[in-house]
């Protein structure tokens, strides 16, 4: 399974709406693991396709040894149309696997897969003999298998080697001279427009005393005119100077740029949710014909955070279906759950959002009472801020701004129960680090159902509950 060197050489793509990344080159070597990162839309699948041969960079080449063989695993797998997500990656997989590829080319594999298909994966990975580059936004996944990272951001690649760990120590020292730069550079910018108008102000008094004394004959006119053209040009020499800072600090401000946080602000508040249980089952069933999850007794708070794990096509999510009052969900048992009102669903495929509505119509319909800049000031809290930001069709936004504009729907009304069904499937770093900014703050009961353990621990997750052999069990 060992390959000769992969050599890329000084690689750019573009596309019609922007630039992804300019100059690239690296080597990949025999064994080793490589991890993809970077926003949504960034280029990181194209990346993997141009390394294949399936898509053209716009500059730049690579060169692939005629000893390699790829194994190529895509995000959206059209094959096994009668099987799940997680069924169709591991049929796709196996099929990648059976031509025994030195590289292996996997783009988001770990979006659909349950807890132990997860391990499954990572396992497989790690005694995996050749080449493995994955496209990724997994933490664990990236934590446990990956040494080399190569992040697409702000039309570049940067490459790391080390642990994921350390990569985000880096990155976040690297955020905070930024972040100090940021500010000394504000301070330069404003001395510098300070000097240019002191400069401005100095000229004007300087010509206007030159002026003056060749009327008042204190200069011959000959040498005062001389005088006063030294002067001028002595003053445009040091505007020009100052004005080529100026715009040297401007370069660099529009240079370094650091994610953006949101600020939400909700309409009720922690005091506001009761504390009694909002959700109790004692004795529950749930199915459809016959029922699959049995031995439901599950209480919650309304303040209280709560996971549902287990593994794929176990009931989890029949169970939440059967919380919000589905009709075509058979249920036994003593039931008490809140009004369809009171609960907020949120899921990897955005169902709460209307496809055909503007943004802006989207948070209007919820307070109709709000006037423009009142919506247009909640939807800035989400980085919604320019008018065709605000103005697009909710189908044509990118996964992630669908993510915020959902967490903006919920926060104008908030409901008291948030439901979160594989919230985090699709979604870049930035924007997970959104999701769990926003729910932190939220002040009611969260049920979540993920098998993404660092973000149930990033949104505070107390209890976690499991669907085991057809019963719910508190997980041990």
């Amino acid at each position: 399974m060992t390959h000769k060197p992969i050599e890329i050489r000084e690689l750019s793509l573009s596309l019609p709406h922007k630039n992804c990344f300019e100059d690239f080159s690296a080597t990949i070597r025999s064994g080793e693991r490589i991890a993809i990162i970077g926003k949504n839309g960034s280029g990181k699948s194209t990346l993997l396709k141009i390394l294949l041969g399936l898509s053209e960079p716009t500059y730049g080449r690579v060169t692939i040894p005629v000893d390699v063989e790829f194994g190529y695993v895509q995000q959206v797998i059209e094959d096994f149309r009668n099987k799940s997500g997680g069924q169709r990656f591991h049929e796709s997989l196996n099929e990648a696997l059976v031509a025994n590829p030195s590289v292996l080319l996997l783009d988001e594999p770990t979006n659909h897969l349950d807890s132990r298909n997860r391990k499954s994966l990572m396992r497989m990975i790690n005694v995996f003999e050749g080449t493995v580059i994955v496209v990724s936004h997994d933490k664990e996944l990236l934590r446990n298998c990956f040494d080399i990272f190569w992040h697409i951001d702000n039309e570049s690649v940067s490459q790391f080697s080390g642990k994921f760990d350390d990569y985000i120590r880096e990155r976040d020292i690297g955020r905070s001279k930024i972040m100090n730069e940021l500010s000394a550079l504000g301070k330069e910018k404003k001395g510098a427009h300070s000097s240019l108008m002191k400069e401005q102000k100095r000229a004007s008094n300087s010509k206007d005393r030159g002026k003056k004394s060749i009327d008042n004959k204190k200069w011959p006119t000959i040498v005062g005119k001389s005088k006063a053209t030294r002067a001028e040009q002595t003053s445009g020499k040091k505007k020009a100077d100052i004005r080529n800072k100026k715009d040297e600090v401007l370069d660099k401000l529009q240079n370094l740029r650091l994610p953006e946080e949101i600020k939400a602000k909700f309409s009720i508040t922690t005091s506001d949710c009761i504390n009694s249980n909002v959700v109790a089952i004692k004795d529950g069933a749930v199915g459809y014909g016959d029922f699959i999850v049995q031995n439901i007794n599950i209480s919650i708070g309304g303040t209280e955070r709560v996971a549902i794990l287990g593994d794929n096509g176990s009931g989890k999510s029949t169970l939440i279906k059967a919380i919000m009052g589905l009709e075509e969900i058979k249920r036994d048992g003593e039931w008490y759950v809140p009004k369809n009102e009171n609960i907020g669903y949120l899921d990897q495929h955005y169902s709460l959002l209307n496809g055909d509505e503007s943004v802006f119509d989207s948070i209007e319909k919820l307070y109709p009472s709000w006037n423009d800049r009142d919506v247009r000031n909640h939807l800035n809290d989400f980085l919604f801020r320019k008018n065709e930001e605000v103005e697009i069709l909710v189908k044509n936004l990118s996964g992630g701004e669908k993510a915020r504009l959902s967490l903006a729907c919920i926060a104008a009304k908030t409901p008291k129960v948030l439901i979160l069904d594989e919230i985090t499937n699709n979604l870049d770093m930035d924007t997970i680090d959104h999701v769990v900014q926003v729910i932190r703050d939220y002040p009611g009961a969260v049920l979540a159902i993920s098998h993404n353990k660092d973000f149930l621990d990033q949104i505070g997750i107390a209890t976690r509950y499991v669907v085991h052999q057809g019963s719910l069990v508190v997980e041990r």
